[in-house]
């Protein structure tokens, strides 16, 4: 029974221990081609679609996205692809 309790707390610990690491990072992306108020809402769930990503605020009227994800995750190549391939180029802010 010990050694039960031994291996399941060292396998917790181990499935844990990824989640701990994991920094979040938000960055700010401007955003090409937003034309009509739909467009915020199509880059927004492009954006949340992709793993990691845990908010997403998308401002029609400055053309940006903010974003925030877990850097263990995804990168910020990934997040522009899933807005480029929405039709909405993007980069980041400087």
């Amino acid at each position: 029974m010990k050694t039960f309790l031994k291996t399941a707390t060292l396998v917790g610990a181990l499935f844990t221990a990824s989640s701990v690491f994991a920094d979040k990072q938000t960055v700010t992306l401007t955003v090409k081609n937003m034309t009509c108020a739909s467009c915020p809402y199509i880059v927004k769930q492009s954006l949340v679609a992709v793993p990691g990503v845990s908010a997403v605020t998308v401002s029609f009227e400055k053309r940006t996205a903010i974003v925030t994800f877990e850097d263990s995750t995804t990168t910020v190549a990934a997040l522009t692809a899933a807005t480029t391939n929405s039709g909405f180029p993007a980069e980041v802010l400087e």
